[in-house]
């Protein structure tokens, strides 16, 4: 684990090693930006420390200006898990009908239960979109239908507002499962045609996606979970179609590569909102019909899933976000504009705890901050 000493002999005057626990009356969390142009220049606290994405330098306020630390004054835990949030959930995109599409960005609490607010749009309204992925100041949309898209959309955190374009993907698809390594996004699968591929952005720059890998199955309509380590996509449908699978999938973010099958689902399905704690990940509802169970596998070891809870709904298709300690489904085709959570510390059912702004809302991808 990494120490809570840090070298400030050169920002406070002293010749020691100081805990920051124990310093008085100052800020000790650290802000995220993209990159260090982005710093605030003022209403900074003393002992505020800032992370810029882009440079992947921590600085730190010295209540005049910000002081650039050195790799060795400082130390950054290797298990940063930008796949959970503890301020917010985000629904992007989707198909709120039979026919239509959405541009909505919802934003919901992880603080307090409650409603999602309408906080912005993505640059072309899609539904089937599936795959989203966070870094730690943005949010990301990839691919969709209405028309079939190859757009990556990225839209901030730190403020709300819509999305801009900041690439594409190497092929246009709909229904791909999304995942996000510390620096990375990734899209997996998707359709049509329904393909295998697994596909690579970069958080640091505004770039196209390169395709890195394939899944041991073509498929599509998969749920997308995150370690710190691997990429996973567990279920989905593909070929001869409509099949549908039970399949979890792995991948390395470590390296580039073809990813390995590493258990089962309960039961072959496709349509499920994945969701991941630090240990597990989550593949809730699916389609094999509409259905309720909440699926848990590990990440320490390969493994089959197993049935650890139900949803409050039926449903298939919904969005799947990540706080530290819940997992959260958001809509979903017969999931109304309900907002589920479950715990992630112990097996158990979800709860109504909010509703989307739009209903009908399904095949929206979904962050967290």
């Amino acid at each position: 684990m990494a120490s809570n000493s840090r070298n400030l002999s050169s920002l406070l005057g002293t010749d020691t090693k100081i805990a920051t626990d124990d310093i008085s009356g100052v800020q000790v969390g650290i802000g995220f930006y993209v990159n260090e142009a982005a710093l605030p220049a003022d209403n900074n606290v003393l002992g505020a420390k800032a992370y810029a994405e882009a440079e992947a330098t921590l600085h730190f306020w010295n209540g005049a200006t910000w002081n650039a630390l050195a790799v060795t004054e400082y130390e950054v835990a290797s298990d940063v898990r930008i796949f959970q949030g503890s301020i917010s959930g985000y629904a992007s995109g989707g198909t709120p009908g039979p026919t239509g599409t959405s541009n909505i960005i919802d934003k919901f609490s992880f603080v307090s239960d409650g409603n999602a607010t309408d906080v912005g749009d993505l640059t072309v309204a899609r539904g089937y979109i599936g795959a989203g992925a966070s870094s730690v100041v943005s949010g990301y949309s990839s691919g969709g239908h209405n028309p079939l898209s190859n757009v990556i959309d990225k839209f901030p955190f730190a403020a709300d507002g819509n999305a801009t374009d900041v690439g594409d993907l190497p092929t246009a698809k709909r229904l791909a499962a999304g995942q996000s390594s510390t620096v990375s996004g990734y899209v997996s699968g998707g359709a049509w045609p329904i393909v295998n591929t697994i596909d690579k952005f970069p958080f640091a720059v505004d770039a196209n996606a390169t395709e890195v890998g394939n899944l041991t199955v073509a498929r599509c309509t998969a749920a997308g979970q995150s370690s710190t380590e691997s990429g996973y996509t567990s279920g989905g449908n593909g070929l001869p179609h409509p099949a549908k699978f039970n399949t979890i999938d792995k991948f390395s973010f470590a390296a580039d590569g073809t990813a390995t099958d590493v258990g089962d689902l309960t039961a072959v399905k496709n349509g499920l909102a994945g969701t991941s704690s630090d240990v597990s990940g989550y593949a809730a509802g699916g389609q094999a019909p509409a259905i309720t169970v909440i699926d848990k596998f590990p990440f320490a070891s390969d493994g089959n899933a197993t049935d650890v809870g139900d949803l409050t709904i039926g449903r298939y298709a919904a969005g799947g976000q990540s706080s530290t300690v819940s997992g959260y489904t958001s809509g979903g085709r017969f999931g109304g504009t309900v907002i589920d959570k479950f715990p992630f510390a112990s097996d158990g059912n979800a709860t109504d705890v909010g509703d989307l702004t739009v209903i009908g809302r399904y095949y929206a991808a979904g962050q967290q901050v």
